[in-house]
């Protein structure tokens, strides 16, 4: 029996994201961003029940401002007192795993998928999966834009605006498209 796009998509091997599979976890993932969104924020608390239930997981007081997006959800991992700042998208084709205490401002992205470099795997749907990390205390400043395969060290701060297209050390201060340091601690 031929591997599953979804296990292909899990092992970060080429899959195709046009998938009946794919789609229908998207579908899932969309209604529960849906009703996220549409709470009031007091009906909604830190992270609304539909996302509580989607997430691979959350620590105690993690919190999520609306609106937001997410590819499937079951792959963001938050650690206690994570705040995503409204606006926030994470197209998690892989895991996405942030660090207790770190922030993120408003319209942070973050890319797990890497499209196929060919227009002909372009259009069969063909990408790969690249996990994201990024360590305890992190601060990403707004509209900062964070590429699939990276790791952002503990204490990190990503400038607003930014693209980061390399690792991050911890305690390192990047600034800029693409990111580059600017000082250390």
């Amino acid at each position: 029996m031929a591997e599953s796009e979804r296990a292909k998509m899990a092992a970060g091997e080429w899959y195709t994201c046009m998938d009946d599979e794919l789609e229908a976890l998207r579908g899932v993932a969309a209604g529960a961003v849906f009703e996220h969104n549409s709470l009031a924020p007091r009906q909604r608390g830190n992270i609304g029940p539909a996302l509580q239930d989607l997430l691979g997981g959350a620590g105690e007081g993690a919190r999520i401002e609306a609106p937001f997006h997410c590819a499937y959800g079951f792959n963001i991992f938050l650690g206690d007192g994570v705040f995503l700042n409204a606006g926030c998208i994470i197209l998690d084709t892989a895991s996405v795993r942030i660090g207790k205490g770190t922030l993120l401002g408003p319209n942070v992205q973050i890319y797990c998928a890497e499209h196929h470099r060919e227009a002909a795997g372009r259009q069969a749907g063909l990408e790969v999966a690249r996990p994201v990390e990024i360590g305890a205390n992190a601060w990403i400043g707004g509209s900062a834009v964070i590429l699939g395969g990276i790791s952002i060290g503990e204490g990190a701060i990503v400038g607003a605006g930014a693209v980061v297209t390399r690792d991050v050390p911890a305690n390192m201060t990047v600034v800029g498209n693409p990111a580059r340091a600017v000082k250390r601690g």
